[in-house]
């Protein structure tokens, strides 16, 4: 469907133009929202009549989302919930958790502005931006944590998720200096070396063969 943007939409384009989008994106969210009007000639007269309008309103809803993006950017906000030892959620964090917290802290923010592309399952801090106007973003953290004090520690760089803790035991170090044998056994000369012995042995068998074989022919 073509339609004529009422305001800038990120990766659509500016106020003004006239772009091609799936029908049910402009059913659904573009037209009722009041973002577009459908392409045709009487809509682009009545833009073209509203646009003085239309940049005057947009203008004075950047300035207010300016205002907000000052007390809220790079802030961040802690979020307590349920995990596992290695950090995993009982659940997850949503946009709706986020948009709620941030309207606990006197911020009216709706879930669509929170710009996360999957939910958070994971404790740690983790970095989201809200989407204030289409042309401003605020950018905060939350930090997902099992308790206050978890908090406070990933606050202060901890990890705590058990991961790195984990790999640690998991993983064997095979590098560094070559053992001496003589300081694990007693006597080395007793130390099954394997195949390397076999090896040394077969000479001597084969040469006993042959001695065998001449004593026949005797």
């Amino acid at each position: 469907m073509q339609v004529i943007l009422l305001e800038r939409i990120a990766r659509l384009g500016q106020m003004g133009d006239e772009v091609t989008v799936k029908t049910g994106y402009a059913r659904n969210f573009l037209l009722p929202q009041g973002k577009a009007l459908r392409a045709n000639n009487t809509n682009r007269e009545v833009f073209e009549a509203q646009r003085a309008d239309l940049e005057k309103r947009n203008d004075e809803r950047k300035a207010d989302a300016d205002k907000i993006k000052e007390n809220l950017d790079g802030n961040t906000y802690i979020l307590i919930r349920s995990a596992g030892q290695t950090g995993q959620l009982y659940g997850s964090v949503s946009t709706r958790d986020v948009a709620a917290t941030l309207e606990e802290n006197g911020f009216k923010i709706s879930r669509n502005q929170v710009n996360m592309p999957t939910p958070i399952k994971v404790i740690g801090l983790h970095d989201l931006s809200i989407i204030l106007h289409p042309e401003v973003d605020a950018n905060i953290s939350v930090n997902v944590a099992r308790s206050e004090d978890e908090a406070e520690r990933q606050a202060a760089g901890e990890n705590l998720t058990g991961r790195d803790e984990q790999f640690e035991h998991d993983v064997v170090d095979y590098e560094g200096d070559e053992v001496d044998l003589s300081e694990v056994f007693e006597n080395v000369d007793d130390v099954d070396l394997g195949d390397d012995d076999i090896a040394d042995e077969a000479p001597a068998e084969e040469a006993s063969e042959e001695a065998a074989k001449e004593e026949t022919k005797a």
